[in-house]
């Protein structure tokens, strides 16, 4: 088994927020991400493929076809796009971090064929909090 990672980045704004909870509740849970007015962030995106070798690339998945499914079905949809209004395959969660991660890997996992598979989805919010999602 070999693993292929493609890095990718984009920025995005969102907020957190609970429709079902007053605005009291949703700044007593989530704080300053609840705020109004929306913040953004600079998102770092890596995409983990495994299987094997295919003998006659020497690939385990193009990588430059990899390049173009993630632009696509995924930076197209998000980068410089407000997540809670913008992003269809968010409508209707908390546009959390981890939800994110989910919707990537529902956006990719059905476009992969063959004997290669998606592994992992490791999202940086920032530099110091990221989220990792193996499917379910």
């Amino acid at each position: 088994m070999i693993y292929l990672t493609r890095v990718e980045h984009f920025n995005a704004a969102h907020k957190l927020y609970n429709p079902d909870w007053d605005k009291a509740k949703n700044e007593e849970v989530f704080g300053k991400c609840a705020n109004e007015n929306w913040h953004g962030h600079n998102y770092e995106l890596f995409v983990t493929l495994k299987g094997n070798i295919n003998k006659e690339t020497g690939f385990l998945f193009d990588a430059k076809k990899l390049s173009i499914l993630i632009k696509e079905h995924v930076l197209d949809k998000l980068d410089h796009k407000n997540l809670n209004v913008e992003v269809d395959f968010l409508k209707g969660q908390i546009c959390s971090t981890e939800n994110l991660a989910k919707g990537i890997w529902q956006q990719l996992e059905a476009r992969l064929t063959g004997e290669v598979q998606l592994h992992c989805i490791k999202l940086y919010e920032t530099p110091r909090i990221y989220v990792e999602y193996f499917g379910d």
